[in-house]
């Protein structure tokens, strides 16, 4: 009976909590790494990095754009050969944030042009229901004129 046990064991090792592997030499870092928090990831993976290496980023055209009108650069040929991925990002991040500031904008100057709109409307009687009542009239008179040759 314990040997089929051993073999189930062994088959779904995977599932098994890390507790119960320790004895087979499960490396902890990977059991424990859904528990640490995002900040404390990204100081592990930077100590792990080589403080040699330099990161280069080759930007694109667009985003050269969007590192000028984000503020990062002041000239097109201020921007370097190699930017780091976190200037790209914080760019792109500048720019979607500015872009909805503008669209909150235009959106409150949409409704104040709307509701000027329709008080000049309301002078004019041009309501909804003027016009609803004007066309159902028209589609009568229509009908009753087709109705008598």
């Amino acid at each position: 009976m314990w040997g089929r046990a051993d073999r189930a064991v062994k088959l779904l090792g995977r599932n098994i909590p890390s507790i119960l592997r320790m004895t087979e030499g499960v490396d902890l870092k990977i059991s424990r790494r859904l528990c640490i928090k995002p900040q404390e990831e990204s100081q592990l993976q930077s100590k792990s990095r080589s403080p040699l290496k330099v990161p280069g980023y080759k930007p694109t055209d667009w985003e050269k754009r969007f590192l000028l009108w984000a503020g990062h650069f002041k000239k097109p040929e201020d921007i370097p050969e190699t930017v780091s991925i976190e200037t790209v990002r914080a760019a792109k991040t500048t720019l979607r944030v500015k872009f909805s500031y503008v669209m909150i904008a235009l959106t409150i100057v949409g409704c104040i042009i709307m509701v000027i709109r329709g008080k000049q409307a309301v002078k004019r009687h041009e309501t909804l229901t003027n016009i609803n009542l004007e066309k159902k009239a028209q589609w009568r008179e229509e009908s009753t004129a087709s109705a008598k040759p």
